[in-house]
């Protein structure tokens, strides 16, 4: 998929980040993580960052899950929903994700 869709584009400066909207080309999400990309599904979402950020020492963002399943994300990640082929628009509410958030934690 190469349109729009409606994302959370969070920086590890950034207490919730913030919804807008991105191309969902490969190349635009590599340009925001800042490298290539990998990606976690969480429930109906899937949280994409810099698949190298941890080598390069990129900030901490925040982390997610509950021990011993915990997933520490660094650097500035998207949260997407996903179709069956591509990624979607997210699928939940800013207000939602910022309940999600503070059940994980951030750093």
């Amino acid at each position: 998929m190469t349109g729009k869709i409606r994302a959370i584009v969070k920086r590890p400066d950034e207490q919730y980040g913030h919804m807008t909207n991105i191309s969902a080309s490969l190349e635009n999400l590599q340009r925001i993580v800042g490298g290539p990309i990998k990606t976690c599904t969480r429930g109906d979402i899937v949280i994409i960052c810099n698949e190298e950020g941890e080598l390069r020492h990129l900030p901490k963002n925040f982390y997610a899950g509950t021990f011993p399943f915990i997933d520490v994300f660094v650097g500035t990640v998207i949260v997407v929903g996903l179709g069956e082929e591509d990624f979607t628009d997210i699928p939940i509410t800013f207000a939602a994700w910022k309940k999600i958030l503070n059940g994980w934690g951030n750093y």
